[in-house]
């Protein structure tokens, strides 16, 4: 057996909120952590030095690799906005070792299992991260439910508003039934996109032409009572599907975080997600005709970011990922100002763990909690809790050797997505990752670059 030691005197082990000396060892034909012993290699005196390759993070960070549970890669059909290759360069980047596919904005979706073997098929040899599925729930495919969780899909998205595009229709209450009960069945996992206008044409509109530059138009259509009333009928459902676990996305509205805690506390399997540019961005930072902060829901106030970690420090909000969201600049309408009119999504892959270390520090988060919320949490989140997230024995040899003191400017240069369109373009931010692994071999050096080899596995 070849093995591939990984040392340091700062390796976060699990359950720590800080790093420790520790070396972990690692199979190079499974990929799998065989051992994790206490101190650095100089403590390990029968660790020969002939018998094995090492890895020395020094006084770095030696980090698990992250998982990403929420990511739009759109191939096939819309290759343009993005790819496996581009967005899985992206992600390895910034040291996560996995992705979960949404299964929107690809055409065809992931609603049928001949639609889910197109994308894999598409995704073959291209992937340097691993990859994972979600699958999806639209009106009166309930039948196919069953196979795609046999085929492999970790769980299932359905929207409670209009999705943005044609081939993924919103669910109603209706809808949701059958679905519901089927996947109980199948013991799978529920996400909502959890906004749900319940009094359309109740929003009073500014004027006949209201101003399509100005964030706050944007912000005050898409009131946070779209959110509370999506998870008030959520956690409804719920109570006739007890064993069944909902999750929201991409939370934005602190003012349903009562209703997620008494659900909790009533005994419901009710989950939640934040993102990055929630945590790391305000309504207050938007500039006048900046689409590239549109997202949906929307970027809110200081106030409810606030409380936004406060609920993730709780534990009420329980993981935070990218969202990311691309499309092709033109769709951006970045030259009209036009955000009310351009498509709502943040491209992040790359920037999520620099940005929640340089937010998270000014309010005391630990390197543990924030590995937890983007590592652990979503690992076990996606249905990937045995395989991915932390260092211990069986687990793929996922790592990342994070420089938690380097800052840098966020170019265009740098980011590795397909369309290079981000609010962080300017930003400085601390903390970088160095170099990345995937299941113990190098998919990214930022001094070298990336593997030659597109070597993650689809995880199905």
């Amino acid at each position: 057996m070849s093995t591939i030691a990984f040392t340091g005197s700062n390796v976060l082990l699990p359950d720590s909120r800080e790093p420790q000396p520790a070396t972990v060892l690692v199979d190079s034909a499974t990929g799998k952590i065989t051992d994790v012993r206490l101190g650095h290699r100089n403590v390990n005196p029968d660790l020969q030095e002939g018998s094995m390759t090492w890895v020395d993070a020094g006084d770095k960070y030696l980090l698990p690799g992250l998982v990403d549970a929420h990511v739009h890669l759109n191939e096939p059909g819309r290759t343009d906005w993005e790819g496996f290759w581009t967005g899985t360069r992206a992600a390895v980047s910034g040291g996560v070792t996995t992705v979960v596919d949404m299964p929107l904005n690809s055409i065809p979706p992931t609603t049928t299992v001949e639609n889910f073997e197109a994308k894999r098929v598409a995704a073959q040899g291209q992937c340097f991260a691993d990859v994972a599925f979600w699958g999806g729930v639209v009106p009166g495919n309930q039948n196919h439910l069953k196979p795609l969780v046999g085929a492999g899909v970790k769980g299932f998205k359905c929207f409670l508003i209009e999705s943005g595009v044609d081939e993924f229709p919103c669910v109603s209450e209706d809808d949701l039934v059958p679905a519901m009960a089927e996947l109980q069945a199948a013991s799978s996992v529920l996400l909502f996109h959890a906004e749900l206008d319940s009094l359309p044409g109740a929003l009073s509109v500014p004027s006949d032409k209201p101003e399509i530059t100005l964030y706050n138009t944007f912000l005050e259509s898409r009131p946070q009572r779209f959110e509370r009333d999506a998870i008030s009928l959520i956690a409804r459902l719920q109570t006739r599907y007890p064993s069944l676990r909902c999750h929201v996305v991409h939370l934005s509205a602190s003012s349903a975080i009562p209703i997620i805690r008494a659900a909790r506390s009533a005994g419901q399997k009710l989950t939640v997600e934040t993102c990055f540019h929630y945590l790391c961005l305000t309504s207050h930072d938007v500039p006048t005709g900046r689409t590239d902060f549109k997202c949906c829901p929307p970027i809110r106030e200081p106030s409810n970011q606030e409380e936004l970690w406060d609920a993730l420090k709780e534990g009420v909000i329980d993981c935070v990922v990218s969202d990311h969201s691309p499309c092709v600049s033109e769709l951006k309408k970045l030259d009209e100002g036009d955000i009310m009119g351009a498509w709502g999504g943040i491209s992040t892959l790359g920037l999520g763990l620099s940005l929640l270390w340089t937010e998270g520090q000014k309010r005391s988060v630990s390197i543990g909690q924030m590995v937890e919320w983007t590592s652990k949490k979503t690992a076990e989140h996606a249905g990937l809790g045995g395989l991915k997230g932390q260092l211990k024995v069986g687990y793929d040899g996922d790592f990342v050797i994070w420089d938690p003191e380097e800052e840098f400017k966020v170019t265009k240069e740098m980011l590795q997505f397909k369309n290079k369109i981000s609010p962080y373009e300017g930003l400085t931010l601390r903390g970088r990752a160095q170099q990345t692994f995937v299941r113990g071999g190098l998919a990214y050096d930022i001094r070298k670059g990336f593997s030659d080899l597109a070597s993650g596995m689809l995880l199905v």
